[in-house]
């Protein structure tokens, strides 16, 4: 699925070009096929593979921290069993989306975009892609850029500097780039960190290592929920897939939000019966005071959902073990800790985090300008002032990533629908306030936000320039609410024309 012209080639065009062929920009596309299909797009992907997340990461137990009915998408049902799904089966979901709406012919693999220039003259982008395997580059022109890249960096995650890491006799990976090659059968294995992935990793490793560690330098907020929701199924087999998705997703957005809710509303509560939850399910002498009892409030990080309870029952059986302690460094047969207490291991898992990245690295450009993201304010979570003809999703902290992107996708298509009707050929954000606060763009505790969020563009503190993770606001304001504001300007007049097009583009 690529084309065949380079950088000295005729551009292709279309209307809108996204970039991004994971959930976000799969979902984009989805919208436009069936809200807009006279409108023409190209998905531009850098990997060799659709999926985005779900296809990079090969650790083992992978699989969703959200419940899979909220993290699909709203347009098309969850039909599996499993309600906290594996990545296999996320990837399959996937690729019935992409037959569904016949996306195959409008995705570009092995298209890394890296510079994007819009240009008021012509009211258009061009979108500089470089090929796979080489420094071929291909051109592309568009009315409009959807950005769904996600927010973090594909090429690398985050591993803190390790004194004496290189005195190690074992392996040390990292799970953004698990090599398939590893074998960690009978093996002694410590899981650094205590965030979703290793909270998967470690019950996951457990059945065949020979003991796994998960060694933290403080303890996070843990929540079991069922692999299998018996709700969810019932009303699939009684009510049919459709409209059994409906009442499932609506069911559980009401007990995400409320949960989320209680936990901003009543901390002191909510952390009671967090913890007292966990300690249900531990052995009577485990030390959950030490090891699981955080020491910030809930959701002051996100919550790392624990499924069917498989780490409290890898403890339980002695397969796993967690240790609460700093490292002071690396040895020739493991981890030495600032106790004194010294880790033997075979292989290190640094789950230390995400390096966090934004718009996937693509250089923005208007008019000749270089868009330095910290410079400009988001407009409703989606949009940038100051740059004409383009939208990003990224998706909540709080609840399920793909609740916003649905929502974005709506309005996006709405506001072409808009523009089309009144002869809008461009519109822009324009923040015409200078006295209000700006703010970083998510708030959140989490190791890799404080890390990384500085080079991402702020969000205001009123009107459409909030950035909140509030689903219900959002629903107001993009679902809902009027397109038009007094923030956007329009540009009056016709498209530009398309300068070419390929039959894929169509």
């Amino acid at each position: 699925m690529t084309i065949t012209t380079t950088g000295r080639a005729r551009p292709v065009d279309v209307d809108v070009l996204i970039v991004g062929a994971g959930i976000s920009g799969i979902g984009a596309a989805c919208h436009l096929t069936s809200r807009r299909p006279g409108t023409s797009f190209a998905v531009l992907e850098g990997r060799d593979e659709i999926g985005g997340t779900w296809s990079l990461f090969r650790y083992p137990g992978i699989r969703s921290d959200s419940d899979m009915p909220t993290f699909g998408f709203g347009f098309k049902p969850w039909t599996y069993p499993e309600s906290i799904a594996r990545g296999h089966v996320i990837m399959d979901y996937l690729r019935q989306a992409v037959r569904e709406h016949g996306l195959i012919e409008h995705i570009r693999l092995g298209h890394g975009v890296t510079r994007a220039e819009f240009s008021s003259s012509t009211g258009r982008w061009t979108v500089t892609a470089r090929r796979s395997g080489g420094p071929e580059e291909t051109r592309f022109t568009a009315r409009f850029l959807f950005l769904g890249t996600g927010y973090y960096d594909y090429e690398a995650g985050y591993t803190p500097e390790f004194a004496g890491v290189e005195d190690f006799e074992g392996r040390v990976v990292h799970p953004q780039h698990w090599p398939q090659d590893l074998d960690h059968t009978g093996r002694r294995v410590i899981v650094i960190g205590s965030g979703a992935t290793a909270v998967t990793l470690v019950p996951a490793m457990a059945g065949t290592a020979g003991h796994v560690t998960m060694l933290q330098r403080s303890p996070g907020y843990l929540i079991s929920a069922p692999a299998k929701d018996a709700i969810a199924n019932t009303l699939h087999k009684a009510l049919g897939h459709r409209r059994a998705h409906r009442i499932v997703r609506r069911m559980n957005i009401v007990r995400n939000r409320g949960t989320y809710t209680l936990c901003r509303r009543a901390p002191k509560l909510m952390r009671s019966l967090l913890i007292a939850g966990v300690r249900r399910q531990l052995p009577g002498h485990f030390d959950v005071d030490t090891h699981f009892t955080p020491r910030y409030n809930p959701w002051d990080q996100r919550l790392c959902m624990v499924s069917d309870g498989d780490l409290f029952k890898a403890i339980s059986a002695g397969r796993a073990s967690v240790v609460t302690d700093r490292i002071d460094r690396f040895t020739r047969t493991g981890i030495l800790l600032e106790s004194g207490q010294e880790l033997s291991a075979d292989i290190v898992v640094t789950a230390t985090g995400l390096a966090m990245s934004p718009f996937g690295k693509v250089r923005l450009h208007v008019d000749g300008h270089v868009v330095n993201p910290p410079d400009t304010t988001a407009y409703k979570a989606m949009m940038l002032s100051g740059v004409p003809n383009f939208v990003f999703a990224l998706g909540y902290t709080n609840l399920s990533w793909t609740l916003k992107v649905d929502l974005v996708c709506e309005y996006f298509c709405r506001l072409l629908d808009h523009m089309d009707s009144h002869g809008y050929s461009a519109v822009e954000p324009v923040l015409d306030d200078p006295d209000m606060e700006r703010v970083p763009y998510m708030d959140l505790g989490a190791g890799y936000v404080r890390r990384g969020i500085a080079a991402f563009p702020r969000a205001g503190t009123r009107g459409p320039w909030t950035a909140g993770m509030d689903y219900g606001k959002d629903v107001g304001r993009l679902r809902e609410g009027p397109v038009e504001d007094g923030a956007l300007r329009f540009t009056a007049g016709e498209p530009a024309p398309a300068a070419s097009r390929s039959e894929g583009a169509r």
